[in-house]
């Protein structure tokens, strides 16, 4: 459902989360990401995040099993290289990719120079995508500027505790097919999700940035979060698009999740 990457010692910037459709080819997905990266590029963006596995497209969404290859992969990634290159600007891309333990979801990170920076894994998997993805291992924060966002909050505190300033938090909530039509941000009957997006930003004093999907039923919107839990911008339901907000360091201080005491929960 969801990873998280942290980034530390930015600039005070004007950020961007993408709230694509569900790409049914990766041929498809491309198209809309080049687009969306262009209009953040015009907003003064620097950084852009897509939902999560967006290439070649979520699993179960029908894409072709000829799209899954590592050799259609790789292209995929070299394109979204040169699309960096040429916008000058940071993308965060979540993609499936084949390593030696299996396919596990990642998200690369792009400089503005067109050049991987690397990549996080997601480590912690819900029970429902053991069949789907193998478990990555490790983690890291990214100086530029998993599953992990939702069920398991420890993965955003290791991030703030480490320094970051900005989580950024691809993940897919909904369907395109049935569910129920919210329309109004952290309603008290929508589903949990936007709720406990604003806490991670809460209980850390970080900026937390979301990108989901403008499937047909979405269960949260794209959202970028103070670091005292108010919600800065969010887009609307199932309208694809881009929405941006500048981030001011300064409110990002890691208060509270610099106060944690690990000690306290220790044998």
């Amino acid at each position: 459902m969801a990873s998280v990457l942290g980034f530390f010692n930015f600039r005070d910037m004007k950020i961007a989360v993408a709230s694509p459709p569900i790409p049914a080819t990766i041929e498809q997905g491309l198209i809309a990401l080049e687009g969306l990266v262009a209009n953040a590029a015009n907003l003064g963006a620097k950084i852009i995040c897509f939902p999560e596995s967006y290439v070649p497209g979520y699993p179960g969404m029908g894409d072709p099993a000829e799209d899954r290859s590592q050799q259609r992969l790789q292209a995929a990634l070299d394109r979204v290289c040169a699309t960096a290159r040429k916008h000058a600007i940071t993308i965060i891309l979540p993609m499936d990719w084949h390593f030696a333990e299996g396919l596990m979801n990642i998200a690369w990170v792009i400089t503005p120079d067109g050049e991987v920076a690397g990549y996080q894994s997601k480590n912690q998997l819900d029970p429902s995508e053991d069949n789907t993805w193998v478990a990555g291992h490790g983690r890291r924060l990214f100086e530029v500027i998993c599953h992990e966002g939702f069920r398991y909050p420890e993965t955003v505190r290791w991030a703030a505790t480490r320094g970051a300033h900005i989580v950024f938090h691809p993940h897919f909530a909904g369907s395109d097919t049935e569910g129920a039509t919210i329309t109004d941000f952290a309603d008290i009957n929508n589903p949990y999700y936007e709720r406990a997006i604003m806490m991670r930003a809460l209980e850390n004093t970080i900026y937390f940035a979301s990108s989901n999907y403008a499937s047909a039923y979405p269960e949260s919107a794209s959202s970028i979060i103070a670091p005292d839990g108010t919600c800065m911008v969010h887009e609307i339901y199932r309208r694809p698009g881009v929405i941006v907000a500048d981030i001011d360091l300064s409110r990002a201080t890691g208060l509270l999740a610099k106060r944690f005491k690990p000690a306290v929960y220790s044998e």
